[in-house]
């Protein structure tokens, strides 16, 4: 079993910011698989479903995010799985916006979601680093990851959402590959080729040669100029 995460702050107030994506992404795996309605559960909503005969569990912690680590550690004691069994979406300062990556272990990068859930149940889960971008100084991360998501972001976000919601079975199987493949195919679907590499240039007609005028034809010899000729 999994038990997938996503990293968020509660409440209609923060429904829309960039840091909730974490929470976006779960919401549109639970619509898009036939998941069980929210319920209150481990100081977080819980919804619960099957990915093929592989059962998960989503979890988006209420705790607000510094103290995230608090919802998951209660969830992994209750359902007995380990860090290796945790996957956590969250947003991502050092991914450009519509990039996804995944990654296992390593540090919290100041994310105060990963920093709670490090101090909680330690480094070793795997995490979906969804990128958000960067606002371009230290002091302005803040403001920016609080703020609602631009309508200008709106179609990037939801192909994010709908490629990790078409790989989340893959993705809990532990097939990254085929998961960020699902991904790439909404945010950079394959063009349609024709097999054709486009009209040719056409070939600049060449001017005909003009036709040749006929010899004027010699005119017939009398008996004396032809006799005169022989003794030239």
């Amino acid at each position: 079993m999994k038990l997938i995460v996503g990293l968020g702050n509660p409440g209609a107030k923060y429904a829309r910011n960039r840091h909730n994506i974490g929470f976006m992404a779960l919401d549109r795996i639970a619509e898009d698989h036939g998941f069980s309605a929210w319920k209150g559960k481990f100081q977080g909503s819980v919804s619960e479903g099957r990915f093929g005969s592989d059962r998960a569990v989503l979890l988006k912690p209420e705790t607000f995010m510094n103290n995230s680590g608090q919802s998951v550690q209660a969830a992994m004691k209750f359902y007995k799985i380990d860090p290796a069994d945790v996957i956590v979406f969250h947003d991502e300062l050092d991914l450009a916006p519509g990039k996804v990556k995944c990654k296992t272990g390593g540090g919290h990068a100041g994310h105060n979601g990963l920093r709670s859930i490090h101090a909680h149940i330690g480094a070793d889960y795997d995490r979906v680093r969804m990128g958000i971008g960067h606002p371009g100084h230290k002091d302005a991360v803040a403001g920016y990851v609080l703020r609602d998501f631009p309508k200008a972001d709106e179609g990037w976000l939801d192909d994010v959402l709908r490629g990790i919601s078409d790989g989340a079975a893959d993705l809990a199987r532990g097939d990254t590959g085929r998961f960020m493949n699902a991904v790439a195919l909404r945010v950079a679907p394959p063009r349609s080729g024709t097999g054709s590499k486009g009209p040719k240039k056409p070939t600049e007609a060449q001017p005909k040669p003009a036709p040749s005028k006929p010899e004027p034809e010699a005119e017939p010899q009398s008996p004396l100029q032809k006799l005169m000729d022989r003794f030239r």
